[in-house]
């Protein structure tokens, strides 16, 4: 009688610390960088997959004025103290729990999806890349984090860590920065 090798399998979600200083970094340095780099319009319908606690909300919400500003996590208890910290500041966004892999949105609804890493972190990648491609409108853009901004804020976490691009072909590579690379949906 043989036994079979035992498969290592990814777990679907590994939640990350509470990193207040990385929070903070967002507000005051990566997210107006971000949003003058790249030129993200005004009024915006704007998506933040894996937003944890919203720390990068409150500045789309300031800096580039969305229509519709949503933040999404599979974590509720982050979701809701997220909600409790934006109604107290007046950050006019929708925090929700979702699963990036199974976004409830209809097709076309954001002009912007963004992510801080969501994505390398979670089983069945390609799952989520095909969410985003499927709730931007055509011409829509995906931001997120380079590679090297990955392997500088999470080393040993996003070592050997890519994004499968091969299982969203409507997701066609445009210029991005050092930081945030940027995906345009095709029309």
């Amino acid at each position: 009688m043989s036994i079979a090798p035992a498969v290592a399998v990814e777990p679907e979600y590994r939640p990350f610390p509470r990193e207040t200083g990385r929070d903070g970094t967002h507000g005051a340095v990566e997210v107006p960088l971000m949003l003058q780099l790249l030129a993200v319009p005004a009024g915006a319908r704007i998506l933040e997959i894996g937003c944890g606690v919203g720390a990068s909300l409150a500045d789309f919400d300031r800096l580039a004025g969305p229509r519709r500003l949503v933040g999404v996590d599979i974590d509720a208890e982050v979701i809701a103290l997220g909600r409790a910290t934006a109604r107290q500041a007046g950050v006019r966004c929708e925090l929700m729990v979702a699963d990036a892999r199974a976004l409830p949105f209809a097709e076309a609804s954001f002009d912007l999806v963004c992510d801080f890493g969501t994505a390398y972190h979670i089983a069945r990648r390609g799952c989520a890349l095909r969410e985003v491609a499927r709730v931007l409108r055509p011409g829509g853009r995906f931001i997120y984090e380079t590679r090297l901004n990955q392997l500088t804020s999470h080393p040993v976490r996003a070592w050997g860590r890519t994004l499968p691009w091969s299982e969203a072909p409507a997701l066609v590579r445009c210029p991005g920065t050092l930081m945030w690379a940027v995906r345009e949906r095709s029309r």
